[in-house]
């Protein structure tokens, strides 16, 4: 073929995929080209935008084997994580969406049922879709409806006690249930635990490919007779037991076992993925990948294989296309690195996340003091309890957003105990393009209850060190400090302190005490300025540890005519809330209003764009304080109605 007619077919069927029944339709040969079409077409539209490129290119086959085995809708397809669902994406008629993918308007970085009725769950959080799966194959079995459940988990997810949970009772249900394990070996980076390191000794057995091809030969040479096919799949595993050591471990838990296959063949998936449809019970299915598959800078970066560019990224190198920028990440392993050089009983831990919050830098100089203990983020603050009841101090860094998920953990296993635990959370407040399961929003409200835990919320590179060093200088009880994603800002000097509470600009008029939180500092400032041309005075104030409220905030609120505090956390039991309530306590009657994020599902976008649409900005914000404190002279505050931008209770 001339390269001329090879650039005039690239593409060509991918452009006849309009929905799964176009792939099912498709030869063995066709597959393989649309495989590779798929990839072209990922890197092509990822490199755009930013995304998740490295576990997409793994599950290709995975993916068109699942949809030509399958009829997605009425057959449910559950993706954990859901970041590996690009794939399943294209093949439902999406592929249009991707020249906007994450972005405004475009499509979710994620399943979204908003977007097709082959979606069913939002899953972006991991360790999930098992439970899920069981739920909905005992609602199909006691309805009398035949439907297929397939879930997809992988990139890590069977790290998560959830998945566990879910397998136990999965097996003693024993509905028909398709579980298919995509094991490459990774979740972010290379997968951790006794799990991982069985599935990492069975890639590494001299014998593995003749493993692999033994099923693809026993597979594809046995017809299809459903029950009586799978018990000779069964006896051919049984033949290999000794070099294929999982299916015990999964088959003493009551549900039988199919693998491994190679997961880069669709034609041994797919024959794999049937036999496991027609067995009528919970079936595994091990399909073993290579995350990056298919695309030279994903396979050969080491350290999590192009999971997930933050932007976009040059085609040829994988390399992002903007100049890096210090980040609040940054700022933080470093400063990390240095308290530990420092504290020797300064230790680490992430879940399955060492390079997205900076550990990975703790880990390369101090590796016996750095623990990833896995997509486990209740595991993880139970396990920082017992390193600080063994006289350490742990500093616990996860994503705002996951930690949600060990609430109890830290309420009843750290703070109960008193223990000197710092949790950091990476990517608080809104994140823009991951969409809502990802905004760190909620976490000064719901953990703001614990008692005896202290947030910290810096707004600058240097206040986010100061603070580290403060929290873990804590002994008696837990902390935590929050910190939004992206480039930080320039640092933004107090003029004074008082107590611990930052004084970042004060005027001779008192009429205004805005409180800005962490990151919202210099909105502060400009608010301050803008309110200032209409003749009326801002003292504009950081307050550094947010929970509990410092009583040296609601002193100086007591000296002015009007408080209001802006947050990137839900409104309802925020800052706002808690700086209210203490002034209230305190008998201190100033009038407040709290701005800050409505307790909602937001879209995903960038995070300007998301803080316009809630009148988080420097000019929204200078209109409200403007009309607010305007007409205090003739009415109160609380009888104002309220401007059409303002965010309400919800």
């Amino acid at each position: 073929m001339s390269a001329e007619e090879d650039t005039a077919n690239q593409g060509r069927l991918l452009a006849r995929v309009h929905g799964p029944q176009d792939v099912k339709r498709m030869s063995g040969t066709e597959l393989d080209n649309l495989a590779a079409e798929i990839r072209d077409f990922l890197v092509a539209k990822v490199s755009r935008t930013g995304g998740h490129i490295g576990p997409n290119l793994g599950v290709v086959e995975l993916t068109l084997a699942l949809h030509r085995v399958f009829d997605s809708p009425r057959d449910r397809l559950l993706f954990d994580t859901g970041h590996q669902a690009y794939v399943h994406k294209i093949i439902t008629g999406r592929q249009a969406g991707f020249d906007q993918l994450r972005q405004r308007g475009g499509l979710s970085g994620y399943p979204s049922q908003a977007e097709s009725e082959h979606d069913i769950i939002e899953n972006s959080h991991a360790s999930t879709a098992l439970s899920y799966a069981d739920g909905l194959a005992k609602a199909y079995a006691l309805r009398g409806e035949a439907r297929s459940v397939v879930a997809l988990v992988g990139d890590g997810a069977l790290t998560g006690g959830m998945c566990w949970e879910a397998l136990n009772n999965i097996a003693a249900a024993g509905n028909p249930l398709v579980i298919v394990v995509n094991d490459n070996g990774r979740s972010y980076a290379p997968t951790i635990g006794g799990l991982a390191d069985h599935l990492s000794t069975l890639r590494l057995n001299p014998g593995y490919e003749k493993v692999l091809d033994a099923v693809k030969d026993a597979l594809g040479s046995t017809p299809l007779v459903g029950k009586p096919m799978y018990e000779v799949l069964h006896a051919v595993k049984r033949g290999i037991k000794d070099a294929v050591a999982p299916q015990a471990m999964f088959e003493d838990l009551g549900i039988k076992y199919v693998g491994p296959v190679d997961g880069h063949d669709v034609a041994a998936v797919e024959t794999a993925l049937r036999a496991a449809k027609n067995f009528g019970g919970p079936v595994i299915v091990h399909a073993v990948t290579r995350k990056g598959y298919g695309y030279r800078p994903a396979e050969e970066d080491e350290a999590d294989c192009l999971h997930g560019p933050g932007g976009a990224f040059d085609v040829e190198t994988g390399q992002l296309v903007a100049a890096p920028a210090v980040k609040w990440t940054h700022v933080f392993a470093d400063e990390l690195v240095a308290i530990a050089d420092e504290r020797p009983d300064v230790v680490g831990i992430t879940a399955a996340m060492a390079e997205p919050t900076g550990i990975a830098k703790l880990a390369r100089k101090y590796p016996e003091r750095t623990y990833d203990v896995g997509i486990a983020e209740q595991h993880a603050a139970t396990s920082a309890a017992g390193l600080a009841l063994g006289g350490l101090h742990p500093v616990v860094a996860v994503y705002a957003t996951f930690l949600n998920r060990a609430f109890d953990q830290v309420l009843l296993d750290v703070a109960m105990h008193k223990l000197p635990v710092t949790f950091v959370l990476d990517r608080a407040g809104i994140t823009g393009p991951d969409g809502p399961s990802h905004y760190g929003i909620w976490d000064m409200s719901v953990f703001g209850v614990v008692p005896g835990l202290r947030i910290a919320a810096p707004r600058d590179a240097a206040t986010l060190r100061e603070e580290l060093r403060e929290a873990v200088a804590v002994d008696d009880g837990p902390t935590v400090v929050r910190f939004p994603t992206g480039a930080v800002a320039a640092d933004l000097p107090a003029v004074r302190r008082v107590g611990t509470v930052d004084v970042l600009t004060e005027s001779a008029r008192t009429d205004v005490l805005l409180v800005a939180v962490g990151s919202f500092g210099q909105l502060g400032m400009e608010v301050a300025a803008r309110v200032a041309e209409q003749g009326y005075g801002v003292t504009v104030v950081d307050p550094r540890w947010v929970r509990p409220v410092p009583a040296e905030l609601v002193e100086l609120a007591a000296g002015h005519r009007l408080v209001v505090t802006v947050e990137d956390g839900v409104r309802i039991g925020g800052v706002g809330d808690a700086l209210a309530q203490a002034m209230r306590d305190a008998d201190v009657q100033v009038p407040l209003r709290d701005l800050g994020v409505p307790a909602d599902w937001h879209p995903h976008g960038s995070r300007n764009q998301i803080l316009a649409d809630l009148g988080l900005t420097a000019q929204d914000v200078a209109r409200d304080v403007t009309g607010w404190i305007s007409r205090l002279d003739t009415q109160t505050v609380d009888a104002l109605p309220l401007p059409n931008n303002t965010p309400t209770h919800n």
